[in-house]
């Protein structure tokens, strides 16, 4: 199992400081929100970038339906490049409620969805290089020779975690078309559920079964409490016994403010929980 820290809330350069240290507190990723209008997230896993060279850089999520996928493509092949190979992509529908009525985004949920499906496409292949073109029903991309850039340098692409629904066929087939799995357990009527081992362990058997011998992520979050390693490291134990490959400690609930992050970067230094006694 591999560890993540979500980073709740700071500016560009509050995230670069944090990412140092997570770096040296043996963490393996930090990832930052990308919100409608707000600090900008690529801009601060760039200045991350520049001060790591190990931890991995990511989001947790790229709200990818309002975005113009060109343009993400361009930042996370950028960022790519700059860090050598260690962006994580995540996408979802994302919150309408962070602000997607506010600044005329679409809300529908259908529509969402179809403009996520066409802009993960449209991500993909034009990762994949020049000549690439697509038409859908919402994007119409023409083959361009106009200076293209050069692709990731992750191959066979930048890993893509996407936001599942389980047990919902539509959602989870998006899923499998991609990387790693961000899941959301929802009952009969739509409902959010806790995630609990037994959820993974179901969600591990289903994508076993349908991508056998494929790397695949089944990503958990949580928090646990840095000055308690024996407790910690069985919370999160029962998660990598069920087949979750990877641990993101976060802190969503911490106010936006100065003392917060003083609480989030205690608990970084901290470092992640220890599994078998291994950090």
């Amino acid at each position: 199992m591999k560890f993540g820290f979500v980073i709740p809330t700071g500016d560009a350069r509050t995230v670069a400081n944090l990412a140092k240290t997570a770096e040296s507190a043996n963490w393996d990723a930090i990832f930052v929100w990308e919100p409608v209008w707000g600090i900008d997230a690529w801009i601060s896993l760039t200045a991350a970038a520049m001060v790591t060279e190990r931890i991995r850089l990511g989001t947790m999520i790229t709200p990818i339906s309002r975005m113009r996928p060109w343009k993400l493509a361009s930042e996370t092949a950028t960022l790519d490049n700059l860090s050598g190979g260690r962006v994580i992509l995540g996408v979802g529908l994302g919150a309408v409620d962070t602000g997607f009525t506010t600044f005329g985004e679409v809300a529908d949920r259908k529509m969402r969805a179809e403009l996520v499906d066409e802009g993960l496409d449209i991500l993909t292949g034009l990762w994949r290089g020049q000549p690439f073109s697509y038409s859908g029903k919402h994007y119409q991309v023409e083959e361009t020779s106009f200076f293209p850039p050069p692709p990731p340098v992750q191959r066979p692409r930048i890993p893509i975690w996407v936001v599942g629904a389980w047990n919902w066929p539509k959602s989870m087939a998006r899923v499998l078309r991609y990387d790693g799995l961000l899941p959301n357990v929802l009952d009969a009527e739509k409902k959010h559920q806790p995630l609990t081992p037994t959820a993974v362990a179901e969600m591990t058997a289903f994508i076993q079964a349908k991508k056998p011998n494929e790397p695949f992520d089944i990503v958990v979050e949580g928090e646990t409490p840095g000055n308690k390693p024996d407790e910690a490291a069985e919370k999160v134990r029962q998660y990598a016994q069920a087949g979750a490959t990877w641990w993101l400690e976060t802190r969503w609930e911490v106010p936006r403010n100065a003392e917060a992050l003083k609480i989030v970067e205690e608990r970084i230094k901290q470092g992640p929980p220890a599994v078998n006694g291994v950090r």
